[in-house]
């Protein structure tokens, strides 16, 4: 069967490629194309198109870029006609996809939602239309099933991919060769992760190195990404001794003593390889007062979100500055008692996740559903 995956951020093109993996496992003879990235590449899928032209943060980024979006929704929109798949796969990045979506519906091409919009968080009008033009909903958080039984919307929930990505991880991971290859191993790892965003890391990464003169005792590491020149990285962190390794962010947190971590995804990963954190945001002050007044929640980090209490610390907009996040890395480096507390609320998230196998479990529904179609 012919398969085309849209996943617009370097999350998604992770999770992507675990799902790309397990449908060639079920389906040998599966031909996939896709907007993704490189993660995806290395399990075969031809990409047509790279996430590193879709990545638009924010209400007034998307403003500035918006002849490369409707450029980009028109290429896909052509490439998946001239594919003729049997369905297209989706990850989150709803402003496009959901328009592909309604594009494919239209042309009675299964339409196949693996990591569900945010609507739980804002945009709960998309719920109606979702229902509409989807085919199957899978969700990624067991909150988002209870949420969507309210509007009558039924999805189904395997468990969150992050786990499988992990396991993965450290069944392969060499501990000492990556310390030994990046001069390290001799004091504590800071882990510092400043987005996947160009305008992330610019936002994240000075204040987050400002910890580096204060703290000598600690190696610090920029979890880096090839999607961004070494230049974007190195315009901050100058001729301090700051260690910057691209494309390894989990051996980055495998190693870490604690971590400074720009909201996303990144933050639930942190939690599960079992590293303190602290989480830290800003965005434009008008993309984030729109944001604000927009998304109707208590946090804005996953972790906080799925135990419905403040586990990690929230750093945001204005109260990301150089002083709170001294006073937060003391607590995090030195209180034995709150690093522990911080573990026992991990220990908690994780069971509420629950086990592994969520790729594996989709990729079986997704074949079963193209099955049906014959």
């Amino acid at each position: 069967m012919k398969y085309y995956v849209i996943a617009g951020e370097v999350s998604g093109d992770l999770h992507a490629s675990f799902l790309i993996r397990e449908l060639k496992n079920r389906d040998p003879l599966a031909e996939i194309r896709a907007f993704g990235g490189d993660n995806m590449k290395r399990e075969g899928a031809f990409i047509a198109k790279d996430i590193k032209e879709l990545n638009f943060m924010g209400f007034v980024e998307v403003v500035k870029n918006i002849f490369s979006i409707y450029n980009n929704l028109s290429f896909c929109r052509k490439d998946i006609l001239s594919f003729n798949p049997d369905c297209v796969i989706f990850f989150d990045y709803p402003g496009f996809n959901l328009r592909i979506a309604k594009f494919c519906h239209k042309k009675g091409i299964k339409t196949i939602y693996c990591i569900s919009p945010k609507v739980w968080a804002w945009k709960k009008g998309r719920i109606k239309k979702m229902k509409k033009i989807l085919d199957k909903l899978f969700v990624i958080f067991p909150f988002e099933k209870e949420f969507f039984k309210k509007y009558n919307f039924d999805v189904e929930y395997y468990g969150n991919p992050l786990l499988d990505e992990i396991k993965d991880y450290k069944q392969k991971q060499d501990k000492e060769k990556f310390l030994k290859e990046n001069n390290l191993g001799e004091k504590p790892i800071v882990a510092l992760l400043p987005g996947s965003r160009k305008q992330e890391i610019q936002a994240m990464l000075p204040i987050q190195l400002s910890l580096v003169d204060k703290f000598e005792d600690f190696d610090f590491v920029v979890a880096a990404l090839r999607n961004h020149p070494q230049s974007l990285y190195q315009r901050y962190i100058k001729n301090t001794n700051v260690k910057l390794v691209f494309d390894n962010t989990y051996s980055v947190l495998q190693n870490a003593y604690c971590a400074i971590v720009c909201s996303g995804t990144a933050t639930l990963e942190t939690a599960l390889f079992n590293v303190p954190e602290v989480v830290c945001y800003r965005a434009n002050p008008i993309s984030f007062a729109i944001g604000k007044w927009l998304v109707k929640l208590k946090f804005i980090s996953l972790v906080n979100i799925i135990l419905n209490r403040r586990a990690v610390l929230e750093l945001l907009q204005g109260d990301w500055n150089e002083e709170n996040l001294e006073k937060e890395f003391r607590k995090l480096s030195y209180d034995e008692t709150y690093r522990a507390e911080m573990e026992m609320n991990y220990s908690n998230l994780k069971v509420i996740l629950g086990d592994c196998g969520a790729s594996y479990k989709i990729a079986k529904r997704i074949v079963e559903i193209l099955d049906e179609k014959k």
